[in-house]
């Protein structure tokens, strides 16, 4: 089993809801979002320096383009975003009711489109899926209606052969695999890959499954809300590792730096009580730790 403790802060964010967390390759900074904060930014890890820019609502992921600038998904729709000048195109409206749903957790696919999870605000059913934004136009992935809906959609990331993707619904701490036809950009059968424990009363308790991240050999890191750590989980589903970090509330994880040896993980202030905040002073943080096994450089969004 796997350990890691040296984790540092890395920015001091005091962020709500750090997630996101997003490495340009091309730029050599992280692009991270603030989704109750309302903002999309940018860290320099040579530097130090983090830019920040206010959005018209809650922007719940973005994907890097290969144009130029990024893919962002807000509650209100798709959008457009070029850093250089702040400029923010929408592309195409929310295709669902803003007024219980916003987008959330997502990613882009090796053939360039763009899929972003939904969560149901209430938490009270099983009615979030995933859209797919391909070349500006908007159409359903899977969701309810295919019997796939989740709470929460969480977790989404592809493997290196295109075959399988996943997604973690929070708040029922479980983590799905899709089988994936990439060039159809349809998913098929859908099997349990892990289960958390659902004790959330227990002091011991391990977190819930949130935003995550694959390795250039398979495995698949999971960030764990409320359970002070991230999980790295084999391809048959078995916990392998873990990263203890010192904020509590753990939101997603993302490889990064020169060699992507560097792994990047977000946190959130949101819902901790002000005793809380005074023992997880560093909430809403960004760390980072290093790792053996690298990570594979993001897709980009074409156009």
């Amino acid at each position: 089993m796997l350990e890691i403790r040296d984790v540092r802060l890395v920015l001091d964010a005091k962020a709500a809801l750090a997630e996101c967390p997003l490495w340009s390759v091309a730029e050599q900074k992280l692009y991270w979002v603030n989704i109750t904060g309302r903002a999309i930014n940018r860290f320099d890890p040579l530097t130090g320096k983090n830019e920040c820019w206010p959005m018209p609502c809650e922007p719940g992921c973005i994907g890097l383009a290969e144009s130029g600038g990024l893919v962002a998904a807000l509650r209100d729709g798709f959008h457009r975003f070029y850093p250089a000048d702040a400029r923010l195109e929408k592309i195409v409206d929310a295709p669902y009711d803003m007024n219980i749903m916003r987008f959330n957790d997502g990613r882009c696919d090796a053939s360039g489109r763009f899929w972003a999870g939904t969560m149901f605000e209430p938490r009270t059913a099983k009615l979030a899926g995933v859209y797919c934004l391909e070349r500006g136009k908007v159409r359903n992935g899977w969701g309810p209606d295919e019997k796939c809906g989740v709470k929460v959609s969480n977790g989404m990331a592809f493997t290196a052969d295109n075959h399988h993707v996943f997604q973690s619904d929070t708040p029922n701490h479980v983590i799905y695999q899709f089988v994936y036809d990439a060039n159809k950009g349809t998913v098929g059968e859908r099997r349990e890959f892990a289960r958390r424990p659902d004790n959330r009363t227990d002091a011991n308790y391990g977190g819930r499954p949130d935003g995550a991240a694959i390795d250039s050999v398979g495995n698949y890191w999971s960030a764990q809300y409320e359970g002070g750590r991230a999980l790295r989980y084999s391809k048959e589903g078995e916990i392998t590792g873990v990263i203890y970090v010192s904020s509590k509330r753990v939101t997603m994880v993302a490889f990064g730096g020169a060699d992507l040896h560097t792994l990047y993980i977000t946190t959130a202030r949101e819902g901790a009580t002000e005793g809380e905040l005074v023992a997880d002073v560093h909430a809403g943080g960004i760390f980072a730790c290093e790792l053996d096994i690298p990570g594979r450089a993001e897709p980009l969004y074409l156009d």
